[in-house]
């Protein structure tokens, strides 16, 4: 679950007497949803997130839902699904789905669940990741690990809960899924703490940045030297717009693999210091706009200053992917994609 989700939702439905909350834990075949998808239905009838792209799945969760919000309980659903069912949510062919479908209070303080969600958030509030552990067999039952190794809760027993642990720690470096302990099967549920984009310049390829890169999850900051550029009116998406030195600006943030950075001022006088602060640290990702010609300029002249060749590889630049993109949507659309692809391994 990103963390997006996990806030959106205790504010959105704080209202509701009653939610079922349904998680996707499992899944054979190609998704375009992760484990760890979920779709949050009200008793009002609000329904937040999905746990497949639509389709017959959804359809049926929701179903189930409505039944548990009205008379309580828990169901693990198991679908299976023929190659053109699959299709539609997203699979390349046919395979199954499971979703466990839990009916919490959300007002409750001592619900499991929204204890475990709360456990979550402050985590996340501390730039923390966290799994929350629930079984999946026999009664319901949650358990936080939090990345500094605080638990929340308890699955049953110490026993248990001790070899929980364990797994947790490693699947806060992993991903989300279902693992056996002592013969019972648990879903371990990794929540992530955003990513933050830094993008430095407030043009219109940033302004369309700041929009996508919330719609995927991330933190976004606008960065720019030029207050009647860098404005809140300019950059309603953004969750801090700056003004001031860049350098500066992206030295105050945390180095990490959560932090990425895009140069789309194209201005030598911003983006050479920025680089030369970046370069040795271990940010998740280095991108500047400009063309071949603009990037071996830039190269060059870092390693007259003493850059290394496997440094200045970690500069993106052309930034993006080559998806023939021109206005500054599509620019925009091509950078996030590249950040994506980085982020999930599937680019260097």
């Amino acid at each position: 679950m990103n963390h997006t989700l996990i806030n959106d939702v205790a504010e959105q439905l704080s209202s509701e007497p009653a939610v079922a909350v349904a998680t996707l834990v499992s899944a054979t075949g190609s998704s375009s949803k992760k484990v760890g998808a979920k779709m949050f239905v009200g008793s009002s009838g609000r329904l937040v997130g999905g746990v497949t792209i639509g389709g017959c799945v959804d359809a049926q969760v929701i179903e189930a839902a409505d039944s548990l919000v009205e008379g309580g309980g828990r169901k693990l659903m198991s679908i299976s699904l023929d190659d053109d069912q699959a299709w539609e949510i997203g699979l390349t062919c046919g395979g199954s789905v499971e979703v466990v479908i839990d009916r919490v209070s959300p007002n409750d303080p001592s619900d499991p669940l929204v204890r475990a969600h709360e456990a979550a958030r402050e985590a996340l509030a501390r730039d923390e990741g966290a799994v929350i552990v629930t079984s999946l067999d026999g009664e319901f039952a949650a358990f936080v690990v939090t990345e500094d190794g605080v638990r929340h809760g308890t699955l049953g027993s110490a026993a248990v809960d001790s070899a929980s642990e364990l797994t947790a720690v490693s699947v806060l470096h992993t991903e989300s899924g279902v693992h056996n302990i002592g013969g019972r099967r648990y879903f371990f549920e990794r929540v992530a703490p955003a990513a933050t984009l830094i993008i430095v310049g407030a043009g219109q390829i940033a302004m369309s940045l700041s929009v996508m890169g919330r719609e995927v999850g991330m933190r976004t900051v606008i960065a720019d030297g030029r207050d009647r550029y860098a404005t809140a009116e300019r950059f309603p998406s953004a969750d801090e717009v700056r003004v001031g030195m860049p350098s500066e600006i992206v030295a105050s943030y945390p180095a990490g693999a959560r932090l990425a950075v895009v140069l789309v001022a194209h201005d030598y006088k911003y983006e050479l210091p920025v680089l030369r602060h970046l370069l040795r640290t271990p940010v998740g990702y280095i991108g500047m706009l400009g063309n071949k010609t603009r990037g071996a300029a830039v190269r060059e002249e870092l390693t007259k200053e003493g850059f290394t060749s496997d440094e200045l590889r970690r500069i993106h630049t052309p930034i993006g992917l080559d998806i023939g993109g021109r206005g500054a949507g599509e620019i925009a659309l091509s950078i996030l994609s590249e950040i994506v692809a980085v982020q999930n391994g599937k680019r260097e």
